[in-house]
């Protein structure tokens, strides 16, 4: 396993002091901050938040064979084994710094409205195909997940994927500053965290916060084309003296598809990019997946891969739980679009057109409140209505915003409505029949998740055809 962290590497990232004076040193091989999935050889950061103190965990950190524990309390505890920091945030932010100095690799940051996360995981596909790749796991893209996703980076590592996220004003700029792009990829500007940014004027500008991390003089910066917002991104970019690569589907792009193929197995489509023109195909629907994979693939090319190895690479993707996976449940007579992890209404429309893309047999939407909207919830909401009807045969609803679109909807489409997703999926299991499509989409407050268990339940039965 790769040394992260050693003692001296640890002081001098965080100016702590060990607890008790040691001659032995320390082999960080991973960095933990939950007990429950620590690993022998992890440095654990006993992280202190509204609800948990990692402090309560050290000892038990220890006895699962922490090579180091970071804190901020006295734990009563006599080990060499335990660094005394001032914060541990803010000790964790130091070794992120630390971590980015000494890597010699290219490092790319993924942000946007929607798709940051599989546009994430298409890249490190691709990446990995053409060097060592270290790349955020799951969503880690907040003021914890960047750092921990910093300090966990082998210093030989070829290349690097952060995703930085946000939802309100002034969130990406300390993020990008750590995390220090070499290529910097924007997603998208919709309307996710309307109600906390306020228009998406604003979500434009905090977004392109992101360009102004870039190396002067040498960074790259890729933005779907036509999003709103140009002039910010524009402005960034030149100010930075980086190059802008509009990505779209005219040849005035920089990075641009054409002949795009999508079906239920996949997506392909031929792509431009400077200096490079080729096929490629991703193993997701959806013509969002191959705009998604173009963006991956342009920004794989920005970082100097190999365009052979990373096409091949991306062809290895899979869409996750909860991202588009689909699976055959109760007993294989139904097929489930887990679109379950989050929602907005740019990713609900595009969930919907992939529904009407896949089903076979009835197309069944189920579809939970879309959250952090504000005054903005109830308009669109029922903004969704034109998508709906176009691609789905029956709807599910649940939580006080779906209810102002299920009472739009025609009594034909009307499933049933409830006011949490517990309360929906009895009513949506019993409701189903052989051969129906289903797709599962909600904001990840909305707890979708106990739909689709519901569905994938072992007592689960098929309701009469």
């Amino acid at each position: 396993m790769t040394l992260l962290w050693n003692r001296a590497d640890l002081l001098a990232a965080t100016s702590g002091r060990f607890a008790s004076t040691s001659h032995d040193d320390i082999a960080g091989t991973g960095v933990s901050i939950d007990t429950r999935t620590l690993r022998p050889g992890d440095v654990f950061i006993a992280l202190q938040g509204e609800n948990s103190n990692g402090h309560a965990h050290v000892a038990a950190a220890l006895d699962a064979g922490a090579a180091a524990v970071v804190a901020h309390e006295p734990c009563g505890i006599d080990d060499p084994r335990i660094l005394m920091v001032r914060d541990t945030l803010a000790a964790m932010r130091d070794m992120a710094h630390f971590a980015r100095a000494r890597f010699t690799g290219r490092m790319v940051a993924v942000t946007g409205s929607v798709g940051k996360t599989s546009v994430k995981d298409m890249l490190r596909h691709a990446l990995a195909a053409c060097g060592p790749t270290h790349y955020a796991v799951a969503s880690y893209n907040n003021h914890w997940g960047v750092p921990l996703t910093l300090a966990r980076l082998p210093a030989d590592a070829a290349y690097c994927v952060c995703e930085i996220g946000m939802n309100h004003p002034g969130e990406i700029q300390p993020l990008a500053v750590m995390v220090r792009p070499d290529v910097a990829v924007v997603t998208t500007v919709a309307s996710s965290h309307l109600g906390l940014m306020g228009s998406l004027e604003a979500i434009a500008r905090e977004k392109a916060e992101i360009l102004l991390a870039l190396p002067r003089g040498g960074g790259t910066g890729i933005v779907p084309a036509g999003v709103t917002g140009v002039e910010y991104f524009r402005r960034n970019a030149e100010s930075m003296e980086a190059a802008l690569w509009w990505a779209g589907h005219t040849p005035d792009c920089a990075a641009y598809e054409t002949n795009v193929r999508t079906d239920a197995q996949g997506s392909g489509f031929d792509l431009s990019l400077p200096g490079w023109q080729g096929h490629a195909r991703v193993n997701a629907p959806g013509r969002h997946m191959a705009d998604n994979a173009m963006l991956a693939l342009a920004a794989a090319h920005a970082a100097g891969a190999d365009m052979g190895h990373a096409v091949a690479g991306l062809a290895t993707f899979r869409p996750g739980a909860g991202r588009g996976a689909m699976a055959k449940v109760m007993h294989d007579k139904v097929t489930l679009l887990d679109e379950s992890y989050n929602a907005s209404p740019a990713s609900v429309r595009a969930a919907l057109d992939l529904l009407g893309l896949v089903a076979t047999g009835r197309r069944v939407a189920i579809l939970g409140d879309m959250l952090e909207l504000g005054a903005f919830a109830r308009h669109e909401h029922t903004s969704l209505l034109p998508a709906v009807r176009a691609n789905a045969d029956i709807v599910f609803c649940c939580g006080p915003n779906m209810k102002t679109l299920f009472d739009t909807l025609p009594s034909s489409l009307q499933g049933g409505w409830m006011p949490d997703s517990r309360m929906l999926a009895p009513l949506v299991r019993a409701a189903l029949r052989a051969g129906d499509t289903v797709m599962v989409k909600g904001s990840l407050g909305s707890r979708m998740r106990h739909v689709v268990t519901a569905m994938q339940a072992d007592d689960a039965r098929v309701g009469p055809a």
